[in-house]
């Protein structure tokens, strides 16, 4: 239950937070956006067998908030599958987060027991042409996360 927790957390995590934005640029090559995300709404489906299992998904949509934690920014949903069931345990996971200036996706890994990077892997508005990297850091006993999306250049 703890490891769900975090996960969602994590997911959450991209619960936005801007720190920086491209007003309406077209592109966001060489900047950082940062944001936060509340972990409210993270589901679990539990597979057979019953109990923290490989195949569980996790689903949510959350509210994300500023690098400040002071403002809701936008929202996100996704999901994640769980890949590796044990203390050490991961989940692949893919999302959008969705901002004023259009939203990014992201897939890749969940841990368990430590932060991840995740693909930024397209978008659609300010950020049609993203690609890059997205830290996931978990926070708050993992109802917070940290989503700092780094764009290519």
């Amino acid at each position: 239950m703890k490891r769900l927790f975090v996960l969602a957390g994590l997911v959450a995590a991209v619960g936005l937070t801007i720190a920086v934005v491209t007003g309406g640029a077209s592109t966001t090559s060489g900047q950082t956006i940062h944001v936060i995300e509340h972990a409210h709404t993270d589901t679990l489906a539990d597979v057979d067998p019953p109990g923290d299992s490989t195949g569980d998904v996790l689903t949510f949509h959350n509210p994300v908030f500023n690098a400040a934690d002071s403002q809701q920014v936008g929202r996100d949903q996704g999901y994640c599958i769980r890949i590796k069931a044990s203390s050490t345990g991961s989940w692949e996971c893919n999302w959008t987060t969705f901002l004023e200036n259009g939203h990014i996706t992201v897939e890749g890994p969940f841990f368990d027991t430590k932060d991840s990077k995740l693909a930024i892997t397209g978008g659609t508005g300010a950020y049609r042409d993203a690609r890059g990297v997205m830290e996931l850091k978990s926070r708050a006993g993992g109802t917070k996360f940290d989503f700092i999306f780094h764009f290519a250049g």
